[in-house]
This record gives structure tokens, C-alpha cells and sequence, in this order.
């Protein structure tokens, strides 16, 4: 999958295990992928949405730190989330927010399989173990989009690795480093 990678995904890493400016931007990076993702869904399903979308983007962000906790450097964790993601947008027809085409979701899921078994993470079930005990708030499913083939934020090519594009524009297969004087007040959330 291809990710942006920059400082603020390094600050954000090393904010979340700090007491207090931890939750702060937690809540930070539910809100914008809650915005980004939401902003990309039908307007005709778009605000019912948005309560399975904080739901959901909580979750993940708490899979985040754990494959981070597990060993994953920054881009591979965060592909992660971005994948289950997909899966749950792939289970509910939302073609129009998948970042990935469908025919790439089995080898999604095949590079990462170890941690989505650790876990219990399905295509089906994208969560795992990180799901709410009281589930997702249920949101219109659209299956019948997937079958019309529009895409339009699915990025295709990139299954077989995590490709992180730079500031400049670079694209490079894998994470890159991270800087020495990561500042957490780079963190979204974090000031």
C-alpha cells in the first residue's frame, strides 16, 4: 500500500504511549481520519457514516500501538490500520472510500497475515479482538457499488509492500527512519 510518511507521523508514534498528550492525540487522529474518510463517502450515506467511522478509526488507532508494541516500524503499523480499513469498507460496499481496489484485499491480507491471526482479524471481521464489545454502530451497506467498479481512491500496484511517499514526493518501498529529534508537539492533537 502507499502511505505519506513525515514528521508528524513519527511525533503522533512517540506521543501516543505519553501519559495524557497521548489521549489527546488519539482523539486527534480518530477526528481526521473520521474527516478525511467521511468527506470521501457518498453525501447520500456520508453523516450516518460518521458514528461507525469514529467507532471503527478508535479501534484502529489502538491496533496502531499495539503492532507498534509488536515491533512494526511506523508505515508497516499504520498500513495495517489503513488495510483493515479497507476490508470494512470492502464488507459494507463502500467503493467510493476503499484505498485499495478489491482484487488486491487477499493480498492485503496475506502480507500481514501473523498479526491478523494474532489477533483475530479477518476480511470479515477487520477488528479482530480491537472491536467495541458492543460492535460498530451499523451504517447502510451499499454492496452493489462494488460491483459497479468505481474506485475512485483506490490506489492499485502497491500489494506486495508498504510504499511510503516523502515530503518531496519521493515514493520508496518500506518505512523510512525515523528522525532523531521527533518533537511530540508535532503530534496532531498534540498542542
Amino acid at each position: 500500500m502507499k502511505l505519506r510518511q513525515n514528521v508528524s507521523h513519527f511525533a503522533a508514534r512517540k506521543a501516543l504511549e505519553l501519559p495524557g498528550v497521548g489521549d489527546l492525540v488519539h482523539e486527534k487522529l480518530v477526528d481526521i481520519h473520521v474527516s478525511v474518510f467521511s468527506g470521501w463517502a457518498d453525501p447520500e450515506y456520508r453523516e450516518e457514516r460518521i458514528p461507525h467511522l469514529e467507532a471503527f478509526f478508535d479501534a484502529s488507532t489502538e491496533m496502531y500501538l499495539t503492532a507498534l508494541q509488536e515491533g512494526c516500524d511506523e508505515a508497516t503499523a499504520r498500513e495495517i490500520t489503513h488495510i483493515v480499513g479497507t476490508f470494512d469498507f470492502y464488507d459494507h460496499g463502500w467503493a467510493e472510500m476503499m484505498e485499495f481496489p478489491p482484487a488486491e484485499v487477499d493480498a492485503h491480507y496475506e502480507r500481514h497475515r501473523d498479526f491478523f491471526e494474532r489477533h483475530g482479524i479477518t476480511v470479515e471481521d477487520p477488528l479482530g479482538e480491537f472491536a467495541p464489545a458492543d460492535g460498530l454502530p451499523a451504517a447502510t451497506a451499499t454492496p452493489e457499488r462494488l460491483e459497479d467498479g468505481d474506485f475512485p481512491h483506490a490506489t492499485g500496484g502497491f500489494a506486495d509492500d508498504v510504499y511510503v511517499e516523502d515530503g518531496d514526493g519521493e515514493t520508496t518501498r518500506g518505512s523510512q527512519d525515523a528522525p532523531n529529534d521527533v518533537d511530540v508537539n508535532d503530534a496532531p492533537g498534540a498542542k
